[in-house]
């Protein structure tokens, strides 16, 4: 299928949509006023260098966490507005692949993979297993139901955790570092399979990584970001193109000289640059 162009995502109804998000740990400001959206049927590609906020924004997009100001919708809903039972029947809508798998060693992987349905669902067991298999399918891996997690390699986990990500075919999919620890191949075979789910399934996908190659080679947009701060929103295309050289740096690995400043330096040190005025 041919990659839509960024018009044509523009055109699309929103399914996360952040406005002005501010987060803190303790004092210190983590998110710095993001704004950003996913589109129907996009895949937004999050990036940005370690400690630039990748990870607490996934959170909160997964809301999972709270913000300290700013507004954040998801699949239409006001995450602020919601009760707790709503939030609750929202995360149902939701799927999400860990990095590590995060599967129960305990269980095989057709019981891991059945666990949303046993939890969420009143299906009896032929159907939740006939649903697994379908699954399993998708991600390359039928016949593997009764093995245990111990039992696959690093690739087979990560499509097994993706299988129970879409069991109940989520409108939503989040990727926490996909390719980590993958070798070249299993990779790209990974990114093929988050294309596939894309096209055959309609899924909104978001993924957090760091792999240059993973990120232009399924990105409709990425976010870029800097220190709790965006840098950009733009296709992989316009991304490469960009004159910012915090950008350059990034893309291209690019050691940065810091300037010191003397009475920063000292703030550091006496501890004043940690504390932040909340809204």
């Amino acid at each position: 299928m041919t990659k839509p162009t960024a018009e044509e995502i523009m055109k699309r109804d929103k399914v996360i949509d952040v406005e002005d998000l501010v987060t803190h740990y303790g004092e210190r400001m983590i998110l710095k006023g993001i704004s950003m959206d996913v589109r129907e049927g996009e895949i937004m590609v999050i990036m940005g260098g370690s400690g630039s906020g990748k990870s607490t924004l996934l959170r909160h997009l997964m809301s999972l966490e709270s913000a300290t100001s700013g507004k954040m919708s998801l699949l239409g809903k006001n995450i602020a507005d919601l009760s707790l039972k709503e939030t609750y029947d929202l995360r149902k809508k939701i799927g999400v692949a860990f990095q590590g798998g995060a599967l129960f060693s305990s269980m095989t992987v057709g019981e891991n993979i059945k666990l949303p349905l046993r939890e969420h669902t009143d299906l009896d067991e032929f159907t939740m297993d006939i649903m697994a298999r379908m699954k399993l399918e998708v991600v390359d891996l039928a016949g593997f139901e009764d093995l245990t997690p111990s039992e696959l390699s690093g690739g087979m986990l990560k499509r097994a955790a993706v299988a129970r990500a879409i069991i109940m075919d989520p409108k939503l999919l989040f990727f926490d570092e996909p390719s980590a620890g993958l070798d070249p191949v299993v990779a790209a075979q990974l990114d093929e399979l988050i294309l596939r789910l894309r096209d055959a399934m309609g899924m909104s996908i978001v993924v957090v990584t760091h792999e240059l190659d993973s990120a232009f080679r399924i990105a409709d947009r990425i976010t870029m970001l800097d220190q709790g701060n965006i840098l950009m929103v733009g296709t992989p295309e316009e991304m490469k193109a960009s004159d910012n050289s915090r950008i350059q740096n990034l893309l291209n690995r690019r050691i940065e000289e810091a300037e010191l400043d003397p009475d920063a330096y000292l703030r550091r040190l006496t501890g004043e640059d940690t504390k932040y005025e909340r809204p």
